[in-house]
């Protein structure tokens, strides 16, 4: 069985996957040593693969290789993928955004690909011609909500919701659409522009918020597979294999 840490800005995840199946998901808002060993106790695990976006993947990729086999610290930079990368600069791509692209490669091979991860970061992510392009970075749900709440003196801290307005008739209301229906419109823009140039294609949102927005945009495909562990998953296959 292999095991899956994916530690992002706001949780991390443990994944035990065997082979394409997830067997059992770990969350929590930190990773401790003793989480980590009480999931490797339950199950047999004989591969991990650690991914982070907070650069604190070493420690933890140092205590596995105490008790698994093979361990594998995943960077873009450094770690060979089954996916083509034309992004200029690898030492700075999110790891979470290149894993996700070599997860839903593996789930659609013969579609370009537009992913859009709705997270504390919106990104926009382009597999095309068989090769990782690259992609924009925007502020999430909350992340705006908290934006305009922190940086003005008196509007109200808002949170995400489904009720779709023409227009705010309170404050809040204002708020709440606005950063709503406006990550809608702008996401419908990429979508729109990536549709006309893309005949075989695929859309994918994925992350705690894509939820609100999925059935909002048409063709879009609601991931619940979750591309980034898909990947990770993939990847570190993909390594063992070579070994």
């Amino acid at each position: 069985m292999n095991l899956i840490v994916d530690i992002g800005n706001t949780r991390a995840k443990a994944v035990v996957m065997n082979g394409l199946c997830e067997v059992e998901r770990f969350v929590s808002e930190s990773v401790a040593e003793e989480w980590l060993r009480a999931i490797i106790a339950r199950y047999a695990v004989s591969r991990a693969i650690v991914s982070s976006t907070r650069g604190d993947a070493e420690w933890v990729c140092n205590m596995l290789r105490d008790v698994v086999g093979y361990v594998v610290n995943f960077s873009p930079a450094t770690t060979p993928v089954p996916l083509a990368n034309s992004y200029s600069t690898p030492q700075t791509l999110g790891a979470d955004r290149l894993a996700a692209a070599v997860g839903a490669t593996t789930l659609y091979p013969e579609c370009d690909l537009l992913i859009v991860d709705f997270g504390t970061a919106i990104t926009i992510d382009y597999v095309e011609g068989g090769a990782f392009r690259g992609g924009n970075i925007s502020p999430g749900v909350t992340t705006r909500f908290r934006a305009l709440h922190d940086y003005t003196a008196s509007l109200p801290l808002c949170t995400a919701t489904d009720e779709v307005l023409t227009y705010g008739r309170t404050t809040r209301e204002a708020i709440e659409q606005g950063v709503m229906r406006g990550i809608e419109h702008e996401i419908r823009g990429y979508v729109d522009d990536f549709s006309k140039k893309n005949v075989k294609k695929c859309i994918i949102f994925t992350g705690g918020d894509a939820k609100y927005f999925a059935k909002q945009i048409k063709n879009a495909i609601f991931a619940d597979c979750e591309p980034v562990i898909f990947g990770l998953n993939r990847i570190l296959n993909y390594n063992a294999e070579k070994q």
